[in-house]
């Protein structure tokens, strides 16, 4: 009989590349994760693993074993689905890059609430992780975002998405700056002299921010850098600078600083949501994810000229 918790380990070893890497995803020990391989392959009846002084990879029979793990996992999953009350029980693990958490919590507390049997574990993290943890199985639902493009709605690689908001980019100025004032437009180039501050090169909020600035011949010679976009917020709300940012950033509720609505359409993410399909059917999923986007349609009404 084959170890659905191992199978779990098997697969995510296979995401990961390392036994190394696989422990430290999922807070175990190198020592434990090699153990439970090895229990796994005399469960199996055959080497899973190709082991070597410095590395491990997996044999042929171990990436047939990790094809078969994703539907063994699935078609677990829809059972407990099939079998689980109506109404929501247990716990659902969601995941959300911060802004995000910080926006979406008082909505799915608020679900919370209202279920007595339903418990919430929410966590924050970073790029793909997320997605890599719903397909994993590590986490129930993931809200991501997408700077690239519009995504699709509906399912595919056996993951459901769901649109929530586009959180397109605003100005951000502390309220005693002179671009607060609303009587009239605001144009980014006489900002070129300001203290700009923005997220770290690379990051793909930043690469729109620059994208926008160098459009309107406003973009700062080497803008102030800091980490986490509620940390820019709340500097520019102590008047030590000026920022554009994703709107959704203004959930942290800070309020001393005032929103300019950029020139044109302006540029953004979509933000979404993304499941499980044979999670879906859980009452408990299927409750968080109706919060989510109840929580988006709310969201997306609030498009203050000010904070």
């Amino acid at each position: 009989m084959l170890d659905v918790h191992r199978l779990r380990l098997l697969r995510e070893f296979a995401e990961r590349g390392t036994i190394a890497a696989t422990a430290a995803a999922l807070g175990y020990t190198p020592s434990a994760v090699s153990q439970q391989l090895a229990a796994l392959e005399r469960e199996a009846g055959a080497a899973l693993l190709d082991r070597s002084a410095r590395a491990a990879e997996l044999t042929d029979a171990g990436r047939r074993l990790v094809s078969h793990a994703g539907e063994i996992l699935a078609l677990i999953e829809a059972a407990e689905a099939d079998l689980s009350a109506d109404e929501p029980v247990g716990r659902v693990a969601v995941t959300a890059f911060p802004t995000a958490a910080v926006a979406f919590a008082p909505a799915l507390t608020r679900t919370v609430r209202a279920h007595q049997g339903l418990n919430l574990l929410l966590r924050q993290t970073m790029g793909s992780e997320g997605m890599r943890q719903v397909r994993a199985g590590q986490v129930d639902v993931a809200i991501v975002d997408d700077w690239t493009r519009r995504p699709a709605a509906g399912a595919a690689g056996g993951l459901r998405r769901y649109p929530l908001v586009r959180d397109s980019l605003v100005l951000v100025v502390p309220r005693r700056h002179w671009a607060a004032d609303l009587s009239e437009p605001v144009a980014l180039h006489r900002l070129r002299g300001e203290a700009w501050l923005a997220p770290p090169a690379g990051e793909p909020s930043r690469q729109a921010i620059d994208r926008v600035l160098a459009g309107a011949g406003g973009a700062p010679p080497a803008p102030w850098e800091f980490e986490g976009l509620a940390t820019i917020l709340s500097l520019v709300a102590r008047g030590i600078g000026i920022a554009v940012l994703p709107r959704l950033t203004l959930a942290a509720g800070e309020g001393r600083v005032v929103v300019r609505e950029l020139p044109g359409r302006s540029p953004g993410r979509h933000v979404y949501a993304v499941a499980r399909e044979s999670g879906v059917r859980r009452p408990s999923v299927a409750v968080i994810l109706t919060a989510l986007t109840a929580a988006a349609r709310s969201l997306s009404r609030q498009a203050p000229e000010s904070s």
